[in-house]
């Protein structure tokens, strides 16, 4: 899953005055605040943090372009800074919540700047500059990291390369075992401490920790919020519980019971993917005989095309193009870093970033030719286009309705890379299209990324949720790690782990310090975007076979809501292009209906669940 850096969430991830309405003794009283007062604070706050990120987005890009001794203190200096700033202001804003006559639209501001904040510093000296120092350092722990494949090292992008290609289990346990020990193991300790810290800084803007802060950010209490995450498990839980099942007996045939067992978990390096949360390699494993072969890799289409990565990016953007969307600034082809530079270290996770808060818009990829960065390139544009379409906006709004939007809005016009849609870019022959009949291997595939991901997309948080709350204590880490893997995904690790180790570092979400129920609103909210979308287009087929490419009523309604940014509560945002207000599952089961019947039936008789 890929990251995205915005004005504001790049304040508050990086964001020692002390709150200024401490009253000391002999002093005049203080004068009660107004509407007035708060508007006031929030004009020159936005002022601020907008001088502030366009500096601090310069500095974090040479940082994650570039990573030295000297960047990562630059980015840490920087972070320190910004984490006073948001702290205070947070602190501040705090401070009118009682304050009676305040307008929505600061009410909505003052609420954004008060729990905003991702990694919170307490107001103790000092406090600041060890956190940002310990998440730089973790973040470039991670960056840095290197497994092996035969014995020899390896870096980050060309392992997860190769989890999705080798077929050797022997293989697949080492480059597992050794990615998760060389890069999580170490960052155990800074890990533990950076709560510490971070859950004394929520506590001071009112929190009872940082996850209750997280989930505080959704236009509802954050104990609603994580109902409703439960709620839309509930509802999709049965296809992923299908798909476990059929998968696992199709690496049992593969591989033998001495590997994968017919029964319980499925073995976590076999799933093509270092931590199991896609599935998409290993579908010529799981490919159904007669059906299975699509016909086509879009890998290998793009290749045959001559296409290098500058050019799939030019596909990308041409997508935009087509719902009428301007194209990207020049700056956007001069300054994004498209492929890995072979002479630094970079951070390679993907991301999206709106540098100056206007227009200086760049991607960070280390992209290679191949089906799984096309379509990241579509999902990365798809947070460039969004930043540009709210730039109009107060500093505050300059994010999406919620950050599943926000992720949510590439995924969904990815979901349109469908053969019709490679036949009208001039990739595919037409004479190649999947008949209907092999629709349900083009499903399967999809499902195997889509579906796959929802468990592993919520048990992230679901951890971290539990870190900072204490319910998951630091000596029980690794084991309530595995354990909610186990529960949700229905996965184990090729090896025994015990609380020597640190799996969860060995995802960047959690180094990197992005929230990651995100990225499970975006894994739904994709399908009813993409449902609403081919409703408005007129589509009158399969959905899954929907593609709204060139339809610019479609990218009209879209830019409306875009252009909305977190101006409004996410329902109104949902409702201006889907015309309903709740987050659903229903358009995902919708899509994949035809697959969920078929999975019922290749798994009858099987031992489903684990």
């Amino acid at each position: 899953m890929k990251s995205m850096i915005s004005a504001i969430a790049l304040a508050a991830m990086l964001a020692s005055a002390p709150p200024a309405h401490a009253q000391k003794k002999g002093q005049e009283p203080v004068k009660a605040l107004t509407a007035a007062d708060a508007d006031a604070f929030v004009l020159a706050a936005e002022k601020e943090l907008f001088d502030y990120t366009v500096e601090a987005s310069r500095i974090q890009w040479i940082n994650n372009t570039y990573i030295t001794e000297d960047t990562d203190a630059l980015a840490a200096q920087s972070g320190a800074e910004g984490t006073e700033k948001a702290v205070r202001l947070a602190l501040e804003a705090a401070k009118f919540e009682k304050v009676s006559g305040v307008s929505p639209d600061t009410r909505r501001k003052l609420n954004i700047l008060r729990s905003g904040i991702v990694l919170p510093a307490p107001t103790t000296p000092g406090a600041a500059t060890e956190l940002s120092e310990i998440a730089t350092r973790l973040n470039s722990t991670y960056g840095k990291g290197r497994g092996t494949l035969d014995g020899k090292e390896i870096s980050g992008s060309d392992i997860e390369a190769a989890m999705g290609e080798v077929r050797d289990p022997a293989k697949l346990k080492e480059m597992w075992v050794s990615w998760h020990d060389n890069v999580g193991g170490p960052m155990r300790q800074d890990y533990a401490r950076m709560v510490s810290i971070s859950n004394k800084g929520a506590a001071e803007l009112g929190y009872k920790d940082v996850g209750a802060m997280w989930r505080s950010a959704y236009d509802m209490p954050a104990d609603e919020f994580a109902k409703l995450t439960d709620r839309l498990w509930g509802q999709v839980k049965p296809l992923y519980d299908e798909l476990h099942c059929y998968t696992r007996a199709k690496l049992n045939e593969k591989y033998g019971d001495a590997v994968q067992s017919k029964a319980g978990p499925i073995r976590a390096d076999l799933l093509g993917n270092m931590w199991a949360q896609e599935w998409g390699n290993i579908y010529d494993i799981v490919a159904p005989k007669g059906v299975g072969d699509v016909g086509y890799d879009i890998g290998e289409l793009l290749k045959a095309h001559g296409d290098d990565p500058v050019k799939m990016v030019r596909i990308g953007e041409g997508f935009y193009s087509s719902l009428g969307f301007s194209p990207l600034p020049d700056t956007f082809w001069k300054r994004s870093q498209i492929v890995k530079p072979a002479d630094r270290e970079v951070v390679c996770h993907a991301s999206a970033w709106d540098i100056d808060n206007k227009d200086d818009l760049r991607i960070k990829m280390c992209t290679k030719v191949n089906s799984d960065d096309f379509v990241t390139i579509h999902h990365e544009l798809g947070h460039n286009y969004y930043q540009r379409a709210y730039n109009k906006q107060p500093f505050l709004y300059l994010n999406g309705a919620n950050d599943g939007f926000h992720e949510a809005i590439g995924d969904f016009v990815a979901l349109s890379i469908t053969p019709d849609y490679l036949v009208n870019i001039g990739l595919l022959d037409q004479s190649k299209v999947p008949s209907e009949d092999k629709d349900l291997g083009l499903l399967l595939r999809q499902a195997m990324d889509k579906v796959a991901f929802l468990p592993f997309s919520l048990l992230v948080d679901k951890w971290r949720w539990g870190v900072f709350s204490g319910a998951i204590p630091a000596k029980y880490y690794n084991k309530a790690w595995t354990d909610l893997r186990l529960q949700y995904q229905g996965i184990t690790p090729p090896v025994e782990r015990s609380e020597a180790n640190f799996d969860p570092g060995a995802k960047y979400h959690i180094p990197g310090n992005t929230p990651y129920t995100r990225y499970f609103l975006a894994r739904i909210l994709q399908f009813q975007f993409y449902k609403a979308a081919c409703e408005q287009s007129g589509w009158k087929g399969p959905l899954h076979r929907c593609s709204f490419y060139g339809n610019k009523e479609v990218g009209a309604k879209l830019d409306a809501m875009l252009e909305m940014g977190a101006s409004k509560p996410w329902p109104d945002a949902l409702q201006a292009f889907t015309g309903s207000r709740e987050i659903d599952g229903s358009a995902m089961l919708a899509y994949f209906q035809p697959l969920m019947g078929w999975l019922k039936e290749q798994n009858k008789g099987k031992q489903c669940g684990w």
